[in-house]
């Protein structure tokens, strides 16, 4: 008999192995180029999220801090201490005038003089937050929202004694806010009501300031990796206050 002869073994041909390469090549472009879309959505919700809870925490920091002003009031008192660092004048501190206890003007007609605090971008509230009688400024200074703490002094004036660079403390940066969209916008108590303090006359004063509405518009630190742009997030608070005896 005659023994078979081996057949010969069939391989890929160079164009099977071209057209496998370049499919291959083809999905692993479109897995990466997935990947890095993803990266980017990634990297631009985290940011967009981290301006978020930045911006909720200063919020709630600010209302918290407002519910509270205004303790203890002289009216808890039988005889009024001498020592007028011992209770809150009122629940808002204001400058000028602090110091002869004439409010300055929030509204026109004004009462005394016009108001550099409180104001759109500045406010100082006045409580006992815990370690006695306490004055506690929010002022945005260019992009940045500073927070003071100082404790309350007699014959002292609020906005200088918060206004040294030693306890200025960065509190939120990024702010965007405009002179069009304010920080602080405020409401006082009047005979006919709430109304808004600059509309309040002779009301509009900041012993009578009962609530705040916050307004912070914050931008993302970095651009946005899908459109290279910045982002701004605008969050909104109301404090009011709880202490109505002064």
């Amino acid at each position: 008999m005659r023994a078979a002869m081996p057949q010969p073994e069939r391989g890929f041909t160079i164009m099977e192995l071209m057209i496998a390469t370049a499919i291959f090549l083809v999905i692993c472009g479109a897995m990466f180029g997935l990947l890095q879309l993803s990266q980017q959505k990634y990297s631009s919700e985290t940011q967009l999220s981290g301006a978020f809870q930045e911006t909720r925490l200063a919020i709630d920091q600010i209302v918290r801090d407002f519910n509270v002003s205004g303790f203890p009031s002289q009216g808890v008192f039988s005889t009024l201490p001498a020592n007028t660092a011992k209770y809150a004048l009122s629940p808002v501190a204001w400058s000028p005038n602090y110091l002869a206890n004439t409010p300055c003007a929030l509204a026109s007609p004004p009462l005394g003089a016009p108001c550099t605090t409180p104001g759109d971008f500045d406010l100082i509230l006045e409580s006992d937050f815990g370690n006695g009688v306490t004055w506690i400024r929010y002022q945005l200074i260019g992009t940045t929202l500073f927070r003071s703490v100082v404790l309350k002094a007699p014959v002292t004036d609020p906005a200088g004694a918060t206004s040294d660079p030693a306890v200025m403390v960065p509190f939120l940066t990024n702010v965007m806010n405009s002179p069009a969209q304010p920080v602080f916008r405020f409401t006082c108590d009047t005979p006919a009501g709430l109304q808004p303090c600059p509309a309040a006359g002779n009301s509009g004063v900041p012993n009578r300031i009962r609530d705040v509405d916050i307004t912070l518009i914050v931008q993302t630190r970095r651009p946005d990796l899908q459109t290279g742009k910045l982002t701004l997030v605008e969050l909104d608070g109301r404090g009011h206050r709880l202490n109505p005896s002064n």
